[in-house]
């Protein structure tokens, strides 16, 4: 097999795998409906439910890009996915509160498959298409939809326990498809003496704090509202749970799939134009989210009248399709960053920044909950992420925007002055 084909079936394979492992690690987002409602869970312990296997993916992301580094993608991605299969199985078996949570923690090893992935794939292709083939590899993300179409059906065909049972045969059986198909290069090896705590050292340095910033918008927002939606239709609009996953979806699906676009785009402009234009979308989106359903009584000279003001579901899932169109940019946006930035060492900080979005993920449902639980406002959830995002655009800002020269000689060359006369 050629050089180039070889490199698409890696990229194809593992991008198989990290859908079916988000997907996995997804599971709570609609099989949590009907155990919260079994357990009679309030809106903190639902969210403490869904961020759980959140946790361990997250934490898991580092020691995995550096294991990545030092022994190859093939390994590390194939021992991990073997791993998750008993724990999946084992969870339909769960009755009790912690028992899920005991459980949800070795499911979450699911989620580490990211910064398994992505350092993997990036190496299989020359520097001018890693922004392409990490977004393609990204688009993987798009298994959190594909939990809302698969779960449903079965919850309601089967019961919430044979959701479990299915998706450990699915990993079971994917898991020999990507050792069939992927392969190993041993020149993409970091040098086996590197240290944990030396690669652990990236953290001091302010560029790589301030992508883990970002990425905690755009993949740790995007995790927890995957996970947080189908409830959040359910109860805020009254639908069933298959019209809630199919709806949530509008959201989940383009977050995904639109990685690998966003990807194409960091590589044509820049991850800083892309990422400062994704941030000001996801801005005016969560602003008008934000606003909680409203009943207003204004005295007219005609005697008091009343007016509703807050979204219905149509102008909601619209704009939590455009919120999951930004997001997926700015995903691979970030990535972007880090190929530019740190071309050696593309495993250790993918690793950081993943974690920092997977924290962000396993946090934010957590404090949606306790806001919903504090307040009694759905939207809350929204304001929370609205005035996290304020914190990244005056970051950004002071960063970057406010240095890049307008004028003079460093200054980008104007489409008015380059034009023919």
């Amino acid at each position: 097999m050629n050089r180039n084909r070889q490199a698409l079936s890696v990229l194809v394979v593992s991008t198989l795998a990290f859908t079916v492992c988000f997907m996995v690690w997804m599971m709570f987002g609609v099989i949590g409906i009907p155990i919260k409602k079994t357990l009679n869970l309030n809106a903190t312990e639902f969210g403490l439910l869904t961020a759980t296997p959140v946790l361990t993916g997250s934490l898991i992301r580092v020691p995995l890009g550096i294991w990545t580094d030092k022994y190859g993608g093939r390994i590390v991605m194939a021992v991990l996915m073997a791993i998750t299969v008993p724990a999946i199985w084992l969870m339909s078996y769960a009755t009790q509160f912690w028992h899920f949570l005991v459980i949800g923690l070795f499911v979450g090893l699911a989620g580490g498959s990211f910064s398994v992935g992505t350092p993997y794939v990036a190496r299989w292709f020359p520097r001018n298409r890693q922004g392409f083939a990490m977004g393609v590899y990204g688009a993987g993300n798009s298994g959190a939809a594909v939990n809302k179409f698969v779960a449903p059906a079965l919850v309601v065909a089967f019961g919430w326990t044979m959701v479990p049972q299915v998706y450990a045969a699915i990993m079971l059986g994917t898991l020999v498809l990507f050792w069939l198909f992927s392969a190993s290069d041993p020149t993409h090896r970091v040098p086996s003496n590197t240290k944990f705590s030396d690669q652990l050292k990236m953290l001091k340095d302010p560029k790589v704090v301030k992508y883990c910033q970002y990425y905690s918008i755009v993949f740790g927002g995007y995790v927890a509202l995957s996970l947080w939606m189908v409830q959040y239709y359910v109860g805020e609009y009254g639908l069933d749970i298959r019209a809630a996953a199919l709806l949530a979806a509008c959201f989940s699906l383009p977050g995904g799939v639109l990685r690998a676009v966003g990807g194409w785009l960091s590589d044509k402009y820049g991850a800083h134009s892309v990422t400062w234009w994704v941030l000001w979308v996801s801005w005016i989106c969560l602003f008008l989210l934000s606003y909680p359903q409203t009943q207003m009584t204004i005295n007219t000279v005609d005697g008091p009248r009343s007016f509703s003001i807050g979204l219905n579901v149509y102008a909601f899932t619209a704009l939590m399709f455009l919120l999951g169109i930004a997001w997926a940019f700015g995903k691979a946006s970030v990535f972007k960053y880090i190929s530019d930035d740190y071309p050696h060492n593309i495993g250790t900080v993918s690793g950081i920044v993943g974690l920092a979005g997977g924290l962000g993920g396993f946090v934010l449902p957590i404090m949606f909950g306790a806001l919903m639980d504090l307040t009694g406002i759905r939207s809350s959830a929204f304001m929370l992420m609205y005035g996290v995002v304020w914190v990244s655009l005056i970051w950004m800002y002071w960063t970057e925007v406010r240095k890049t020269e307008v004028m003079g000689a460093q200054a980008p060359a104007s489409p008015l002055a380059s034009a023919p006369r």
